[in-house]
């Protein structure tokens, strides 16, 4: 639990930074408002919200997937709380100078823009706490396969090896950058840095870290869902195909985030967006593989039209409710997904308020509602304690969507017309298309104050239920089965070392040529600035 407790008050904190964006973007008269205030916020809800938040929720999750799934005991305990504890230091470090106004350098901390060495530091010693955790999800993996050697492993734990794998493959890039460009130049052991090879090592990790946050969730999605709604997974094989996608794909598709950058050929950023197609397709997959799994829980109660099934689904359970909404919100995300990784039309959307409604309605409704309607399943079953407030429970996830489609929606809009991104006064000096922008910034902070309501919903209920004293016999955590039966046999798919080792070649592919002509170009380098 001690996991799911650092999530979620990272998740309260990164909340009521974001509210007052929303807010200071439609020029509401705030107390304190500046610019130097709205960058502060802005970098700090990135970085509670994207890594701090989801981070330590994964790394609690996969130790409750890990026990409940491998019918065994969790191997390297101490191992795991040295890695919590890190984690921990790095977040209080990272989460220290950001309060402070030390490093306002956004989430994606781009350099020039210049933090304290601390902010660099903590951030390294976050990703190295989840690499222990990492270490113990592996071992209790290879343990169970010494045991079971011809077995199809559990399938959640399938998606969180696969989570895991992933994760290895994409910090190698943002670790070379901490480690080589930017943690001796905060420190004053060099005088510049290099931006685009800065840069290029950001989206080798920036990019697959999307699919860190997801994997976990189509886990939850695949194994957990089906059974809490009364009905089975539809295909077990195609869950692994598409686990087994995600880690060939993940990580050789971050030149579509460059596409407006110098110093990258055009036939690699081709290559990049080649790839982030492909991934695309397990997507695809796992939609038609849960909505199937669904419809097969409708018709198990009693269904026999072509959509009275949707019907028959719990709306009113808020652990259904927020998958469901986050699916059919995921689905609107993607196709902006397709957008951006399109060379032509990205140049149309690139940096404007497109972009931030487009991951709003991806991670931040995805990711982030199947997570907080998770915590309302696993929170009694972890602690015997029922959930407090059940009717806000289910009404949370609603007010969410309400709220994530009102504000991204309009950012999708207001992008279209050259409203840019993170940016604290929109008004240009009154000119005409600015003055466009009012209505629709009006409209976006109302997105942003139901999402504020929502999302100190989810923390009353959680901290409330925390607190209780209120015990009960704890439900057992239930994982649903293929509609038909596993094979005898171990599948390839789990045959992880395989699809690793393609994996890594098809980066050095990606990424090979690329670096090594940056790092052997001219160079100038560029000092730091820090505008706050």
């Amino acid at each position: 639990m001690a996991h799911f407790w650092v999530a979620f008050a990272s998740f309260g904190v990164a909340a009521m930074m974001a509210v007052m964006q929303a807010l200071s973007r439609a020029n509401a008269a705030l107390p304190f408002r500046s610019p130097q205030i709205f960058y502060l916020s802005v970098t700090a809800h990135g970085v509670l919200m994207a890594l701090v938040f989801t981070t330590f929720f994964i790394m609690g999750l996969g130790y409750v997937i890990a026990r409940t799934t491998l019918g065994r005991e969790l191997l390297s305990e101490r191992l795991g709380w040295i890695g919590f504890v890190i984690a921990l230091v790095g977040t209080v470090l990272t989460a220290g100078t950001i309060l402070a106004g030390e490093a306002t350098v956004l989430y994606t901390f781009y350099p020039p823009l210049k933090a304290h060495p601390l902010f660099y530091i903590g951030a390294t010693l976050l990703v190295v706490g989840s690499w222990v955790w990492c270490l113990v999800m592996l071992r209790c993996y290879r343990a169970w396969r010494r045991e079971h050697p011809d077995e199809p492993v559990p399938v959640a734990m399938h998606g969180i090896v696969a989570t895991v794998i992933v994760w290895l493959l994409a910090t190698i890039g943002v670790a070379a950058e901490m480690l080589f460009l930017l943690i001796p130049w905060s420190l004053g052991l060099k005088e510049t840095v290099d931006p685009v090879l800065a840069r290029t090592l950001f989206w080798w990790f920036g990019h697959p870290l999307v699919y860190f946050w997801l994997l976990p969730a189509y886990a939850l999605w695949y194994s957990v869902l089906p059974r809490a709604v009364g009905g089975k997974l539809f295909s077990d094989p195609l869950a692994r195909v598409v686990f087994i996608l995600f880690i060939l794909f993940s990580t050789p598709v971050g030149f579509h985030h460059q596409f407006m950058d110098p110093g990258i050929p055009t036939g690699w950023k081709l290559f990049h967006t080649v790839n982030t197609y492909a991934i695309l397709l397990p997507s695809f997959i796992t939609a038609f593989t849960v909505i199937a799994s669904l419809e097969v829980a409708g018709r198990l109660k009693g269904a026999t039209g072509w959509f009275d099934w949707i019907g028959k689904l719990p709306w009113r359970e808020p652990f259904f409710s927020s998958i469901a909404l986050a699916m059919l919100t995921f689905a609107l995300g993607g196709f902006g997904g397709a957008i951006n990784a399109a060379f032509g039309m990205n140049s149309m959307v690139h940096n404007t308020a497109w972009v931030q409604g487009h991951f709003h309605l991806t991670v931040g409704t995805a990711v982030a509602l199947t997570f907080m309607g998770t915590s309302y399943y696993l929170l009694p079953r972890l602690t015997g304690k029922p959930l407090k407030f059940p009717s806000l429970a289910s009404v949370q996830p609603y007010l969410w969507f309400v709220g994530m489609m009102t504000f991204s929606i309009v950012n999708h809009a207001t992008g279209l017309t050259g409203m840019p991104r993170r940016i604290y006064d929109a008004s240009y000096g009154g000119h005409p298309i600015a003055q466009a922008w009012q209505a629709w910034t009006g409209l976006s902070a109302l997105g942003g104050v139901i999402l504020f309501v929502s999302a100190m919903s989810f923390v009353l209920v959680v901290v409330a239920t925390g607190l209780s004293r209120e015990r009960q016999e704890a439900e057992p955590i239930l994982y649903a089965e293929p509609l038909e039966p596993l094979p005898r046999r171990r599948p390839v798919w789990d045959r992880f070392g395989l699809w690793t080792a393609i994996a890594v070649l098809l980066i050095i592919a990606a990424y090979g040529y690329p670096l090594w002509s940056l790092i052997n170009m001219e160079r100038f380098g560029s000092p730091g600035f820090q505008p706050f």
